[in-house]
C-alpha cells in the first residue's frame, strides 16, 4: 500500500501557517456522545475561518478509544461529515490523533485513512518504556500510511523529554511533514526547532506551536541557527491548539494580524503585552494552578457559557473544573473582552445548532 501524502494545495497552506483548533467531545449528562452539539462544534470552527481541525487528540479525551466507550470512529466520522458538508473553497487540513503502541497506531491510521483524512497528529505520550529508536520505528510505520505531524507533548501530562538527536532524526522520516511543538519549555522548543534546521527535509516540515503559554511570541520568533556554516531559519508559522478550541473566531483573526506584522521590519512592542493576555486567559482555562487537572474542563465551561456544548461532562466522571477555575474564568472574560467572540457565535448559534 502506498503512502498518502498531502495535496500541494494543502501542503502550501500548512506552510503558510492555519488555525487548527483541537476538537473537544460533546457528551450530555450521561456522559453519552451528544451529536448534535459534536456538529454544532465542527460547524462553529469551520465558520470561524479555521483551517483544519484536530479530532481524537487530547482535547477530544483519550478514553473515546477505550473499547466500551467506543467513539474513536464516531467523533472523526462526524467531523469529516461536517467538513464535506461545509463544502469549502479554501483548504482545509483535517487532522486525526493517532496513538499508542504500533499496532494501535497503525489501526487508527487505516480508520483515519477510511474517513479521509489528511494527516496524523502522532502522540509519543504513554510509551515511557520505550527506547527513542523505537519510537522512531513506530514513527516511520505510521508515516508510510498517512502524513505525519510529530508533537512533542509537554512531560506534566503525560509526555517525555526528548533529545536533539530524536528530533533531528525525527525529522529526516519521509512524509513527516509538520511538527507541534508543545513542550511549555523553551529549551525544549529550540531543540526542535533547531533539529529542523539541521535536518535535510527542512523546507519540507511546518512548525506548528503547541505552547498554549506562549501563542504569540511563539508565532512572531523566527528561529536562526549556523548550520556548518550557513545560516538557516525557519518559523513558526500556526498553531494547532487546545486554547483555539475557543474564541476560535478572534484566533483566526489574531493568526492573519501577526502574518501581517511578519511583514515589517520590525516589531511594536504591544505584541509581548498581548502575549500576557493570551496566557492569562489560557491559564483559566487550562488551570495550571492545579497541574491542568481541569484543563478540558475549562475548555468545556467557555463553550458552554456560549450555548456551544451542554454541559462541562467527561467521560471521566473526576475530571471537572477545579476549586476557583469558574472565577478564573469570569476574570479574563472581564479583563481581556476584545479575546472572545460571544456576538459571533450568537449570531450563528442556532443555525449550528439545527440538525
Amino acid at each position: 500500500m502506498s503512502a498518502s501524502t498531502l495535496s500541494p494545495e494543502l501542503k502550501a497552506a500548512l506552510h503558510e501557517g492555519l488555525v487548527i483548533p483541537a476538537h473537544p467531545l460533546a457528551l450530555n449528562e450521561q456522559r453519552q456522545l451528544d451529536e448534535r452539539y459534536q456538529r454544532a462544534l465542527s460547524r462553529y470552527y469551520i465558520a470561524s475561518g479555521a483551517g483544519g481541525i484536530a479530532v481524537g487528540v487530547h482535547s477530544t479525551q483519550f478514553e473515546i478509544r477505550e473499547p466500551h466507550i467506543g467513539l474513536y470512529e464516531p467523533v472523526l466520522r462526524i467531523a469529516a461529515e461536517e467538513v464535506e458538508r461545509a463544502a469549502l473553497d479554501r483548504p482545509f487540513i483535517k487532522v486525526a490523533g493517532i496513538c499508542g503502541p504500533t499496532a494501535q497506531a497503525l489501526a487508527e491510521t487505516e480508520i483515519a485513512l477510511s474517513l479521509s483524512y489528511d494527516a496524523g497528529l502522532l502522540s509519543m505520550g504513554g510509551l515511557g518504556g520505550w527506547s527513542e529508536a523505537d519510537i522512531l520505528k513506530r514513527t516511520e510505520q505510521v508515516a508510510e500510511r498517512i502524513p505525519v505531524i510529530g508533537f512533542y507533548l509537554q512531560p506534566s501530562v503525560g509526555g517525555r523529554i526528548f533529545s536533539f538527536d530524536f528530533w533531528r532524526a525525527f525529522a529526516e522520516i519521509p512524509n513527516v511533514v509538520a511538527i507541534k511543538m508543545a513542550p511549555f519549555n523553551r529549551y525544549q522548543t529550540i531543540d526542535v526547532a533547531r533539529a529542523v534546521c539541521f535536518s535535510s527535509r527542512r523546507d519540507d516540515i511546518a512548525l506548528y506551536t503547541g505552547n498554549d503559554d506562549n501563542i504569540i511570541n511563539d508565532l512572531l520568533t523566527v528561529y536562526r541557527f549556523n548550520v556548518h556554516g550557513q545560516t538557516v531559519e525557519k518559523r513558526v508559522v500556526g498553531g494547532l491548539l487546545g486554547h483555539w478550541a475557543v474564541w476560535t473566531q478572534k484566533a483566526v483573526a489574531l493568526l492573519e494580524e501577526i502574518k501581517k506584522a511578519r511583514i515589517n521590519a520590525s516589531l511594536d512592542p504591544e505584541w509581548l503585552t498581548r502575549n500576557v493576555a493570551v496566557t492569562d486567559s489560557n491559564a483559566a482555562f487550562f488551570d495550571p494552578a492545579h497541574q491542568f487537572a481541569g484543563c478540558i474542563p475549562g475548555i468545556h465551561e467557555v463553550l458552554r457559557r456560549q450555548g456551544l456544548l451542554p454541559g462541562t461532562w467527561c467521560l471521566n466522571p473526576h475530571e471537572t473544573l477545579s476549586d476557583g477555575q469558574a472565577e478564573e474564568i469570569d476574570r479574563v472574560y472581564l479583563d481581556y473582552p476584545e479575546q472572545h467572540d460571544d456576538a459571533f457565535v450568537q449570531e450563528h448559534l442556532q443555525k449550528w445548532l439545527a440538525d
